[in-house]
C-alpha cells in the first residue's frame, strides 16, 4: 500500500470490505451492507457510510461471523498480505469461526453420498435383466 493510503482519515465502507477481501466485488460487499450483514459500530450502516480507524465492524457471510477492528484504510485493493494488515479480528470471533469450521468438516465426513450414474458392472447387469424380461 502506498503511503497515501494510510494517511487517510475516513474511507467508505463497502470499498473498504472490498479491499479487505472480506467481498470478492464491491457490488457485494455492497449488498450485504444493504442487506444488514454487516454492522458498523453495533448499527447497521450504508455502502456509502465513511469508516474510520478504530472503527468496530461486524461481518456475516453464510455460517461465518467476524468481528474485527479497523486499524488501517484503503480503497485499493492489495495483496491478502496487506488485505490482512487493515484489520485486527478479536480472539473470540477466531475462536467461533475455527469451532463453527470443525463442526462443518465433521458433518460433511457423516455425508454417504450415492452415485449419480450407474458404474459399467451396473449398465451390464440392467441390460441383462431387461433382456430376460
Amino acid at each position: 500500500m502506498a503511503g497515501s493510503e494510510l494517511k487517510q482519515v475516513n474511507a467508505r465502507l463497502d470499498r473498504w470490505l472490498w479491499a479487505a477481501r472480506f467481498f470478492k466485488t464491491r457490488q457485494l460487499a455492497s449488498e450485504a451492507v444493504k442487506g444488514g450483514k454487516v454492522r458498523v459500530n453495533g448499527g447497521r450502516a450504508k455502502p456509502a457510510r465513511t469508516v474510520a480507524i478504530g472503527d468496530e465492524l461486524e461481518i456475516r457471510r453464510g455460517a461465518y461471523t467476524w468481528a474485527v477492528r479497523i486499524d488501517a484504510l484503503s480503497e485499493k485493493r492489495g495483496s491478502a498480505t496487506q488485505a490482512a494488515g487493515l484489520y485486527t479480528e478479536t480472539e473470540a470471533s477466531a475462536i467461533e469461526r475455527e469451532r463453527i469450521a470443525g463442526e462443518q468438516r465433521t458433518l460433511a465426513a457423516q455425508i454417504i453420498y450415492d452415485r449419480e450414474q450407474p458404474s459399467s458392472r451396473d449398465r451390464r447387469a440392467m441390460r441383462k435383466r431387461k433382456r430376460r424380461q
